[in-house]
């Protein structure tokens, strides 16, 4: 039997039998992915190196939403929406096993809200081309409830339903990082970049890269490397150029998890301006309602960013001013937060509206190329101007991009005939290989948790499958069960660390271990009452 192109092992003699890749993509989130996957389409040698779990950061916090932006069309960019509306479209039909339509209900309490936003939305629809996901229409106050039975009714005149994407952000990750490896690529979590490569007349050669299970320490070279860490990429110019100006100021975003009760049915809430000028939503996600976000600059990056308490009291407050049934701390079942790595103003202006949401790409004088800013919706375009830049450089020979119809890993029009738990389907074409293991060992049919459908077979399938080192990888990113309810992710961590080190030949204390500084970290994902 040929070994698993997935297995640790496989990914790192890569890392000597190749002399020099054509590209080394630094960061493993949205953006780095889009850059490897494109590179490898073009035919590139290309090797993805992450200094974490692929998505850890940004790219595992978003709204889970594959979206235009309709705040942004309310801000006049057209050009960004008209992108993120043709990416949206591609997205969708290039992972149709973890990205779906989603409509969405602004409500209307006042005279002008109705024509207001149905002509905008329209707009909306005709932006989106021959890729929209359906009609925007106006609501009576009638349908509007019944759509969305627990909004506030005193004062309802109506509703506007319009379309958008939804997805699951980190398995999307994770299934792109597969793809890369399918493509003949290199991708490799817990391999942090600790500096860089230069040749005499100071031009980036490479990296300095270290192994964090073994400590190994590689220097591989590259004829083009890319900075696509995110809200990371000014300390890895900093590595290129020491006083480098910054490119990004950070920005947070705060989401509370609750329970679908607070928003029964399948249309999602959106709130375009709230009482200080940002905007709600409250959107259905694996059986539990994703309610956010903030936009908080904050001073400095970390990989663990936790909420301001005039973000939690925000959200609460405005929840409860459109639901009839107001949400508490104590309803809370999981908190997390995102920073986006929005482009810093060239003004030095700290207010995040009058940051941009676009991305931006720049070379330094050694070559090192950095891409900040952007979208999760967008991620392919990026993707794809990165390595355009790095050609107009003349770092890599010409050749064009065949992302836009690339099919994911995992990508299935439909498995809705496939026996199992629905929730399987998020593993789309890997589903009837991952039912044939629960087949040839039952014992992994059992759940994870009594109040979820995960299953052991998925830790089991993580582990061989889909790049996942620790306790966290699984129960963050693989099965999402963290972000969905914090303390049945507690209860699950001594069974997923037991499973975990069977498969990676782990022992006691290294269980211990991973039980310990997974509690300490889903803690942080626990509102206190």
């Amino acid at each position: 039997m040929m070994p698993s192109p997935y297995r640790r092992e496989t990914l790192l003699q890569q890392l000597t039998a190749t002399p020099t890749w054509d590209l080394i993509v630094i960061g493993g989130g949205a953006t780095g992915l889009g850059v490897a996957l494109d590179g490898l389409s073009r035919g590139y040698k290309t090797l993805l190196l992450e200094q974490v779990d692929f998505a850890k950061g940004t790219s595992s916090r978003s709204t889970k939403l594959v979206h235009g932006g309709v705040r942004y069309l309310a801000q006049g960019d057209i050009g960004l929406v008209r992108e993120a509306l043709y990416e949206r479209g591609l997205l969708l039909q290039n992972a149709p096993h973890l990205c779906h339509n989603q409509a969405f209900i602004i409500p209307n309490y006042t005279w002008w809200g109705g024509p207001f936003y149905t002509i905008g939305l329209k707009l909306y629809d005709l932006l989106a081309g021959r890729l929209s996901l359906g009609k925007s229409t106006h609501l009576n106050r009638a349908e509007t409830l019944r759509q969305l039975p627990t909004l506030h009714p005193a004062g309802l005149r109506g509703g506007v339903l319009y379309h958008d994407g939804q997805f699951d952000d980190a398995r999307l990750a994770v299934n792109l990082a597969q793809t890369c490896i399918d493509h003949g690529g290199t991708a490799l979590n817990y391999c942090p970049v600790r500096g860089l490569l230069k040749d005499a007349a100071g031009r980036v050669t490479g990296v300095r890269a270290t192994d964090l299970e073994t400590g190994l320490e590689y220097e591989l070279k590259a004829k083009t490397v890319v900075n696509a860490t995110g809200i990371f990429v000014d300390e890895i110019r900093q590595l290129d150029e020491p006083r480098a100006r910054p490119l990004v100021q950070p920005s947070q975003g705060v989401h509370l998890v609750l329970d679908q009760a607070f928003l029964p049915g399948a249309a999602a809430l959106m709130i375009p301006h709230t009482d200080d000028g940002r905007v709600l939503f409250a959107v259905p996600w694996l059986g539990r309602i994703v309610l956010g976000t903030t936009d908080t600059p904050v001073p400095t990056a970390t990989l663990e960013p936790r909420a301001q308490e005039a973000e939690i009291d925000f959200l609460l407050r405005t929840a409860a001013q459109y639901l009839t049934r107001a949400p508490t701390r104590a309803d809370v079942r999981s908190i997390f937060v995102g920073l986006r790595p929005l482009a810093a103003s060239t003004a030095g202006s700290t207010k995040t509206k009058e940051i941009s949401r676009s991305h931006k790409i720049v070379a330094s004088a050694s070559g090192l190329v950095t891409i900040t800013g952007g979208k999760w919706t967008t991620y392919r375009r990026m993707g794809q101007d990165t390595i355009d830049r790095a050609i107009k450089l003349r770092q890599l020979p010409a050749a064009a991009s065949r992302t836009a119809h690339l099919a994911i890993h995992g990508a299935a029009s439909s498995t809705e005939n496939t026996p199992g738990p629905a929730h399987l389907a998020a593993y789309g074409s890997d589903q009837p290989a991952l039912l044939q293991l629960i087949a040839d060992n039952l014992a992994l049919g059992a759940k994870l948790d009594s109040a979820f459908e995960f299953l052991l077979a998925e830790v089991v399938w993580a582990a061989r499958h889909e790049l996942a080192r620790t306790v966290e990888d699984v129960l963050a990113r693989r099965v999402r069960l963290l972000f969905l309810d914090a303390a049945a992710a507690l209860r699950a961590a001594p069974t997923v660390a037991a499973l975990l080190a069977q498969e990676l030949g782990h022992d006691a204390a290294w269980q211990a271990g991973q039980v310990a500084t997974f509690g300490e970290l889903a803690r942080g994902y626990q509102l206190a009452s």
